[in-house]
């Protein structure tokens, strides 16, 4: 095995191993909590973590620019001082605004567990802004070890502490808040010494560094747009269905989301890796290398979508109180294969080929597809079903169009595969909405045996390509 080969191999599985746990403790979450809370504090409780995935707005794109500029290389050789400034201006910042967060929450919360909710992002927003800085440092220079133990530290300390008050008799969402920003402090702790080097220095090597600062926030608030603008594509979507159904309802849907998302974890995984080896690829591999990861993850990505059934049968089981709420993953279910494409191979290829203002153009379209479909679902039809639909079709307008620039930049054609892939979606979603049997895994699966058929050359190439990258000296 060549030593490319041999360095990536090993750190996936560092990334495999840290997001096979957190898939892990996702599932133990996602499966037992609604079981054992009620629907209600279920509800919010993800409200939290939706709201939560925003305050990566507050670093203004400071911690993006860091991963940008300083992608791809050595660790050693990063300017010490300069990012333990880096460092301090950032923690100062992120307090300031928290501070001033939590007093604001008082006047535009609606009433006392939104205002708890609130004040409890504030003190997340802390954490995991300044944790990200070391998390895109490690990333950036290939440190993926110290990168997947902050992650697999993170989840294993949350999913402990949540077994245990449930165990003790707690239902309160209050306290599993409280277990979510304990695990995430103590791997902010680690990852502070992971990067010691520069963390830990006298404030005597403090500069006021506000030049580097502004390169760091001017390159990356493009990118951070752009990502938020991703999220955005769902998170419209869910605080319509959040503003105009109860926060039951909106706990179920947000379920059936959390259910759909299991496989991105690995997807994600991938990605970590692949950047900064992409970042130091001779850009005329770029090409040949972005058609094998691709045929390589829609083929087994698509194959994810037979197991739908026998996935809403169990949970359905399990969860009686969400079994007509678990319909939606009918709908949901194919996010995994427009999600995972764009993380793993747009996304990646976008910041490496540095077309963020072009990702952030594609997403802003998408986001504002997005909101224009959201009122007419929620708003004027007020049709929970369109609206959740709305969410895949969101993303399948940003993949589509995003992949349509990409791959006119690398000169390759991607119609026929966005096409059949179309077709196959289409086809899982029609079964699976309207047919409430086992025909669903029969239909979808003659259908995708055919896919294999038409893309037969595609399969044959990519496992030649597998085989050459591990067989290489």
């Amino acid at each position: 095995m060549n030593v490319k080969a041999l360095s990536f191999f090993k750190n996936f599985s560092y990334t495999f191993v840290s997001n096979l746990i957190t898939l892990v403790v996702s599932t133990l979450v996602t499966l037992i909590v609604p079981k054992l809370i009620g629907v209600e504090d279920y509800g919010y409780w993800q409200l939290y973590m939706f709201y939560s995935t925003y305050v990566g707005f507050f670093h203004f794109g400071w911690n993006d620019g860091i991963y940008l500029r300083y992608g791809g290389e050595e660790y050693e050789s990063l300017d010490k001082p300069k990012f333990f400034s880096q460092f301090i201006q950032l923690l100062t910042l992120q307090v300031s605004l928290a501070a001033l967060f939590m007093v604001g929450a008082s006047f535009i919360a609606d009433g006392p567990d939104r205002t708890f909710i609130f004040q409890m992002i504030a003190i997340d927003m802390v954490i995991l802004n300044v944790r990200y800085m070391f998390l895109f440092i490690l990333q950036a220079t290939n440190r993926i070890n110290k990168y997947a133990v902050i992650m697999v530290l993170d989840r294993v300390l949350f999913v402990g502490t949540v077994l245990f008050l449930l165990l003790i008799g707690s239902r309160d969402y209050h306290l599993m808040i409280a277990a979510d920003l304990i695990s995430k402090f103590v791997s902010l702790l680690y990852g502070m010494y992971a990067c010691k080097e520069f963390v830990f220095l006298k404030l005597s090597e403090f500069t006021l560094d506000l030049k580097e600062t502004w390169h760091n926030i001017n390159v990356g608030v493009k990118l951070m747009i752009a990502n938020l603008a991703s999220k955005a594509i769902i998170g419209i979507v869910r605080f319509g269905i959040e503003r105009r159904w109860d926060v039951e309802t909106f706990g179920k849907v947000s379920l059936t989301l959390s259910i759909s998302h299991f496989m991105m974890v690995f997807i994600t995984g991938i990605g970590v890796v692949v950047y900064p080896i992409l970042r130091r690829t001779n850009p005329e591999k770029l090409p040949s290398i972005y058609k094998l990861m691709r045929n390589f993850l829609m083929i087994t990505s698509f194959s994810f979508l037979i197991f739908y059934y026998p996935a809403r049968v169990i949970l359905s089981a399990w969860l009686p109180e969400y079994a007509e709420a678990l319909l939606y993953m009918a709908l949901l279910f194919p996010l995994v294969i427009y999600e995972g494409r764009l993380t793993l191979l747009i996304n990646t290829y976008m910041k490496t080929l540095r077309h963020e203002k072009v990702l952030l153009r594609i997403n802003t379209i998408s986001v504002t597809i997005s909101t224009i479909a959201t009122v007419f679902t929620t708003v004027i039809l007020h049709n929970l079903n369109l609206a959740v639909l709305t969410i895949l079709l969101g993303q399948m307008t940003r993949a589509i169009l995003a992949e349509y620039f990409l791959s006119d930049r690398l000169n390759i054609s991607l119609t026929k595969d966005i096409i059949l892939e179309t077709v196959l979606t289409v086809v899982f979603i029609a079964s699976g909405w309207y047919i409430d049997s086992w025909w669903t895994v029969v239909i979808y699966g003659i259908s995708y045996l055919i896919y294999l058929m038409i893309k037969m050359p595609d399969v044959k190439e990519t496992y030649a390509g597998m085989k050459g990258l591990v067989g290489n000296k």
